[in-house]
């Protein structure tokens, strides 16, 4: 192999490449400029890091398959080995730089690109590949990866094996118990040296697959992970950028780990890709934090800043209104002018600035009418989004009029991506316009899924969302999803497999939503998935707001909201504080602090309440936006570790850029009455807690505070002012 070295990259990051005329590109490093090998001081390292490094791009395609004892490994392909590069482009723009290496496939005449790109002072990597046919003959794709890297164990110390030397992050994320992160060596996730290389072997034929099928992004597993040295705490944290199906996997190849990160593919999706002469692919784009120290905290921290540069910009980010959503723990899908009214009132005198009504505002089925998998009546007819007369016997005009005189934004929820099949609108679209397989259209929970690549559904939508812009003045739409549609559709004619015309499908929804924005500037598009089953930076990066969790129950919600922020910024974050007549003052604090390092979604019944408890709601959003201008450039951290689903004592810290940090402490049930949260910052002052007072001790040289909260399931909003302001 010839090692042709290229340094690429910044201070923050960098890229060590080997660039091997007779063969693929390989990437053997990647990290701080500091800590890359010198290929002139250090040859004999980086022939080694040569030897074990895959090529810059992973790819499997119908007619070569993999070379080698892969398993079920997506590394290997044949094709991919038999690349040669062929040159490099570097350029900047706004300060991005970016580089392209090209490599080529003389015998397919495959032209492969991998294409990376670095923001100033920001150690994170963006990157994914393309592929182009410039043979006379069609190739199948089976698998292509956004990402190659390998060489994760190279900083290890000589004699400890990468088993226990790397742990692995995970975040499960299931619904209503979202974000749960947890943390293991790679032995305890079964990956294990086995001793075979000795033997002329790669490694084992195992891997650490996390992979999600479907229309639900993050349904199971958030698109992310970290890997970690145990004992330093550097840390390599990915997310794949990706509104559908994903794969990510780690494995051992000559005493060593790598990393493939990709979009669907063949063995786990259903996804094939038939490139005719002159046709193209596009990967999925994925992002790398990459930190010397501070492990997967500080990698959040890096990849929270990632997160703000690489989204569309929007009014909403900035000014982080109040929303009161008449769903949660209230209408809960029933709504009528004659329940709406005072719940308008209600959260007007809070300080709700957008109410969006929720559900159910379109169901023209008796009250309470049980359908279809006991789900509303509606659910099985949804499509048309017509106002129901009987709800509104004065018209939903009324609602909506009210809501604006009250100073408030008006909303609506809309599920646009289904169409009931028992609806108007399944009838009158073509075929054409929805997922099918086999010729029949696919039916998931009594709906059917538009295909966003036909004209018709996405016309239909188009006209669907400029009409309540135009006839309500609607300013807020909730955006939900509550079907997930399984591999994808092989139609219409032409598509190459399910999981290709799911990829197709996911791309024009993104591409719908932006279209929606530039029609509709000032309009905000709330995410939304069956609460965070659709929680990716696909759909992060276009729509300012997202709700993170269906979860009802007030003493399970604090540990999604505290874990919140390793996936979704601040700003974005959409909390329920869903207050009841039956909570105490305790009760009521912890409702209200959930949401107060996020986005605030009032909901429950504030008409409701006691004169003393409504004034604790007014008294948080007040305090809530005392400081909600800060949130927008805040990075989080946990002081007590990331949270435990059944932990007793929960934290969440953010520090904004004035030096200002915003502490939310819970104690639930069976926790001690006091923790301690080692912290640096200012004197810690309350900003907000209801029911028996906050006991404070700040230990300023030890930069710990000692916090008892006297009851049970209470929790405190604390700020540590600058210290020269302290």
């Amino acid at each position: 192999m010839t090692l042709t070295p290229l340094r690429w990259g910044s201070h923050e990051l960098s890229l060590l490449i080997s660039l091997d005329p007779d063969g693929p590109a390989r990437l053997l490093a990647a990290g701080e400029a500091a800590g890359l090998p010198d290929p002139g001081r250090e040859p004999d390292l980086c022939a080694r890091l040569a030897r074990r490094a895959l090529p810059l791009v992973e790819i499997q395609t119908v007619g070569s398959g993999r070379s080698g004892t892969s398993g079920k490994r997506h590394v290997d392909g044949a094709l991919a080995r038999g690349l040669r590069c062929t040159g490099h482009e570097e350029d900047e723009d706004e300060g991005v730089r970016t580089l392209r290496v090209r490599m080529a496939d003389d015998t397919t005449r495959l032209r492969v690109t991998a294409v990376y790109r670095l923001r100033p002072g920001l150690p994170v990597l963006h990157t994914e590949a393309h592929v182009e046919n410039e043979g006379d003959s069609p190739v199948t794709l089976e698998y292509v990866s956004s990402l190659a890297l390998s060489n994760l164990a190279r900083h290890l110390p000589a004699g400890e094996r990468w088993e226990d030397g790397l742990s692995l992050w995970l975040a499960a994320n299931p619904w209503s118990g979202e974000f749960r992160w947890s943390r293991a060596t790679l032995a305890e996730r079964g990956l294990y040296d086995v001793g075979m290389v000795a033997y002329g072997q790669t490694g084992s034929k195992n891997r650490v697959a996390v992979t999600s099928t479907g229309s639900w992004s993050s349904s199971e597993y958030l698109p992310m992970g970290c890997l970690e040295e145990t004992a330093t705490g550097r840390a390599l944290l990915w997310q794949i950028e990706h509104n559908g199906s994903w794969h990510a996997e780690l494995g051992d190849r000559f005493d060593d780990v790598y990393l493939t990160l990709s979009g669907p593919t063949d063995r786990e999706h259903q996804w094939r890709r038939r490139l005719a002469p002159g046709d193209s692919f596009r990967t999925v784009p994925a992002a790398l934090a990459v930190v010397p120290e501070g492990g997967l905290e500080a990698a959040v921290g890096a990849l929270t800043t990632h997160r703000r540069a690489t989204r569309r910009p929007h009014p909403d980010l900035e000014q982080l209104p109040v929303v009161f959503n008449d769903f949660m723990n209230s209408l809960m899908g029933e709504p009528s002018t004659r329940a709406l009214l005072p719940l308008v009132d209600a959260a007007a005198a809070a300080g709700a600035e957008v109410f969006c009504i929720d559900a159910g505002w379109f169901d023209a089925e008796p009250p309470r009418t049980v359908g279809p998998g006991g789900v509303p009546g509606w659910w099985d007819a949804v499509g048309e989004w017509e106002e129901a007369e009987p709800r509104f016997p004065g018209g939903l005009g009324e609602v909506i009029d009210r809501i604006r005189e009250a100073g408030m934004v008006p909303g609506l929820w809309l599920e646009p991506e289904v169409v009931g099949v028992r609806g108007a609108v399944a009838a009158a679209l073509p075929d054409e316009a929805f997922f099918r397989r086999d010729g029949v259209r696919v039916v998931e929970w009594g709906r059917n899924q538009l295909d966003l690549r036909h004209p018709a559904a996405r016309a239909h939508l188009d006209g669907v969302v400029d009409r309540l812009v135009r006839d309500y003045g609607v300013g807020y739409l909730k955006l939900d999803y509550n079907i997930d549609i399984g591999a994808g559709t092989d139609g219409p004619d032409g598509t190459d497999s399910p999981g290709d015309g799911l990829l197709g499908h996911n791309r024009a929804h993104l591409d719908w939503l932006d279209g929606v924005l530039d029609r509709h500037p000032g309009l905000v598009l709330e995410s939304c998935a069956a609460g965070g089953s659709r929680t990716d930076h696909a759909i992060l990066s276009r729509l300012p707001i997202h709700s993170v969790t269906d979860q009802q129950d007030f003493r399970l919600l604090p540990a999604v909201a505290a874990a919140a922020p390793t996936a979704v910024t601040p700003e974005q974050g959409a909390v329920w504080a869903y207050p009841q007549a039956e909570h105490t003052e305790a009760e009521l604090g912890m409702v209200l602090v959930s949401a107060m390092l996020g986005r605030v979604h009032l909901s429950g019944r504030p008409d409701l309440l006691a004169r003393d408890r409504m004034a604790l709601v007014c008294e948080a959003l007040a305090t809530y936006k005392s400081y909600r201008h800060l949130l927008p450039n805040a990075r989080p951290h946990w002081p007590l570790g990331l949270p435990g689903w059944r932990d007793g004592w929960l934290a969440l810290a953010l520090s904004a850029d004035d030096g200002t940090t915003l502490l939310a402490l819970w104690r639930r049930d069976g926790a001690p009455e006091a923790v301690t949260v080692p912290l640096a910052g200012g004197r810690p002052r309350v900003l907000f807690e209801a029911g028996e007072r906050t006991r404070l001790d700040w230990d300023e040289g030890g930069s710990t505070l000692r916090v008892g909260l006297p009851i049970e399931g209470s929790a405190v909003l604390i700020a540590l002012d600058p210290a020269e302001s302290a």
